[in-house]
């Protein structure tokens, strides 16, 4: 038992101090200046980051074997398709504080790295939940099944980060410069230490961020339980989210049946979990399968039948 403990603590510290390393290298660096991200650079470290959770799936296959390894890929799938819609989110924040676009893939990096401290935190306590209270596993079901409901029916709605607790928070406690300081968070005028706008964005990504996070772990709860799992799936999703937004963030408005596609996959993962109370599982190479094929069908949908643009009619004065 204490050879297994200390194995699996190896484990955990050895991937954790490699991700680390891999975002130092990322940040110190190919990105240690402040500069604007384009299409292509975001379409290269998108792959890169791709190749990256894929040649760590072939490495866990010869580690651990065909099932924990299809659990994975399966599990990477569905936060990867998930955390799109963190990329609206983005969209939106950096518009409404009309963030400069050499400083997006900093506010982008630091609230990654914050995203992965909360969301280890979540998994670690969900899964101890889950082992020890079977039932809660319905619930999390159940709740899946509404949101993605929910996701499927609602309109597309404003974010309004003035309305955010966290951000009101900081505004009452800590003065805020008027403009970003050339690119910092803080910064200190006549011996007074201001935050500036940008510290102010990091703080709505970061909430933003835990509020997505309440609905992509219990999803990645229906394929397994095993926390190095929906941690590594996790952690890759999330890592390869920044490159995707700089890749793809100009062109949401294109995938516009890709909402009702990830309505669709939260439903169907709820449904996995509620329908092993009667019997029935769902094998992973299964959900793999209807997940990729949700995903598809809704990029197709959207190339196929595009949103038609908005006509404005003015009327004579």
């Amino acid at each position: 038992m204490t050879e297994l403990l200390a194995n699996k603590y190896v484990l955990w510290t050895g991937f954790n101090l490699l991700v680390l390393l891999m975002l130092a290298i990322d940040l110190g660096f190919f990105h240690r200046k402040d500069h604007r991200i384009s299409i292509k650079e975001g379409l290269i470290w998108s792959a890169i980051w791709i190749v990256v959770a894929l040649i760590f799936n072939v490495l866990y296959y010869f580690w651990q074997g065909h099932q924990k390894a299809l659990e994975f890929l399966t599990g990477y799938i569905i936060e990867r398709s998930l955390s799109i819609d963190n990329i609206f989110v983005f969209l939106m924040l950096f518009t409404f504080f009309a963030v400069p676009a050499k400083y997006q893939y900093k506010v982008l990096f630091w609230g990654i790295i914050g995203a992965l401290v909360t969301r280890m935190i979540f998994i670690l306590v969900g899964t101890f939940l889950i082992t020890r209270f079977h039932w809660l596993i319905y619930i999390f079901g159940a709740f899946l099944i509404y949101s993605g409901i929910q996701m499927g029916l609602s309109k597309e709605e404003k974010i309004e980060p003035e309305k955010n607790p966290l951000i009101k928070f900081i505004r009452k406690f800590l003065p805020i410069t008027p403009h970003y300081v050339d690119g910092k968070f803080f910064t200190r005028q006549n011996g007074k230490l201001f935050a500036t706008p940008l510290f102010v964005v990091l703080v709505a990504v970061e909430s933003s961020d835990i509020i997505f996070a309440f609905d992509s772990i219990p999803a990645i709860f229906a394929i397994t339980l095993d926390p190095f799992i929906v941690y590594t799936s996790n952690v890759f999703a999330i890592l390869g989210l920044r490159a995707l937004y700089f890749a793809v963030a100009g062109l949401m408005d294109v995938f516009y049946y890709l909402k009702y596609g990830l309505s669709a996959i939260l439903v169907f993962v709820g449904i996995k979990m509620l329908i092993v109370a009667l019997g029935f599982k769902i094998p992973t190479w299964t959900a793999l399968i209807v997940v990729g094929g949700i995903l598809l069908a809704s990029v197709l949908a959207s190339l196929i039948w595009p949103k038609k643009p908005e006509v404005k009619i003015e009327l004579p004065k």
